[in-house]
């Protein structure tokens, strides 16, 4: 078989299976890639996750992943959903922490897309991922074609927008690889603009996670910085702005994947609510959620700090 047919048939499969977009790109060592993670490691950008240095080698070598690999396949799954909280004054949350943890659900995806390629390919090595290794994703998505890195900091196609998952699958085929696509953020700063914590650079293209409110919501495990008091923007978990300013989203369109449907009762949930929420609120209205992970008292940390 063609590697260009191999290339066509997974693509067509990873769409018949829910998936966004499929790209291809070739295992290889990150050179230019390497040296941006470096500086910005040596920024600090990463505030308190250290977990960002460590396994540089994996994040930046595909084959120190998994040896011997040679194509990877780049995914997104789509999260988009246009619902939103009844009450306006209420704390608010990502959109990609409306339903169950996506973890879960795209993995079962990938396992069925890896499933299908070493039924369809024979005896094929690799591995699955989403957000759950030292992976650069966005640099793969980036190679693969599937859309290009934004301003932001975030991957953006041109005509589905960039609320949606990555994942990849790492393994030993041989295949076509796609080519990167252009940058059509042209001169707009509209996510530079809004960002109410600076963190992203005045050129665009870098972020300073320290500074970003998903970190201070999500990552960070001691207080939130004084400095940003009044900067949340009322959000309790995560941020979407650099999203909603983007004039790419909107080509954005609903997904179709019953584990994302929000919850009627965490749509409805009113501000006096969420400031009074007990643990087993907590515990009902987050079950199977990404939420989960900064447990009850982080959740109610960042709302008492807005």
């Amino acid at each position: 078989m063609q590697l260009s047919d191999r290339s066509a048939l997974i693509k067509e499969k990873a769409i018949d299976l829910g998936f966004l977009l499929c790209g291809i790109s070739k295992a290889q060592y990150l050179e230019k890639e390497a040296a941006n993670l470096e500086h910005w490691l040596a920024q600090n950008y990463h505030g308190e996750m250290s977990y960002m240095a460590n396994h540089f080698d994996k994040r930046v070598d595909p084959t120190v992943l998994v040896p011997g690999c040679k194509s990877v396949i780049s995914l997104a799954y789509n999260y988009f959903n246009p619902s939103l909280q009844a009450d306006k004054d209420a704390p608010k949350l990502s959109m990609y922490a409306y339903g169950k943890d996506y973890h879960k659900v795209v993995r079962k995806k990938l396992n069925q897309l890896f499933a299908w390629i070493k039924e369809t390919f024979g005896d094929i090595d690799g591995r699955v991922f989403v957000d759950s290794a030292p992976i650069l994703e966005r640099d793969w998505a980036k190679k693969s074609g599937i859309g290009w890195i934004g301003k932001n900091t975030l991957l953006i196609h041109p005509q589905k927008g960039s609320f949606f998952f990555l994942a990849e699958i790492i393994l030993d085929l041989d295949l076509e690889y796609d080519n990167p696509m252009s940058d059509y953020c042209g001169t707009c700063t509209r996510c530079i603009d809004a960002c109410p914590t600076d963190a992203i650079d005045a050129h665009g293209y870098l972020m300073d996670g320290s500074k970003c409110i998903s970190y201070l919501t999500i990552e960070l495990k001691d207080e939130i910085p004084a400095e940003f008091k009044g900067k949340i923007d009322n959000w309790m978990f995560g941020c979407d702005i650099c999203q909603q300013v983007c004039p790419w989203n909107r080509f954005s369109k609903p997904h179709n994947e019953a584990e994302f449907i929000p919850k009627e009762d965490l749509l409805n949930m009113t501000k006096e609510e969420w400031q009074n929420m007990t643990q087993s609120t907590f515990n009902s209205i987050f079950e199977g959620s990404a939420v989960k992970r900064t447990k009850y008292e982080g959740l109610k940390r960042n709302i008492s700090f807005l």
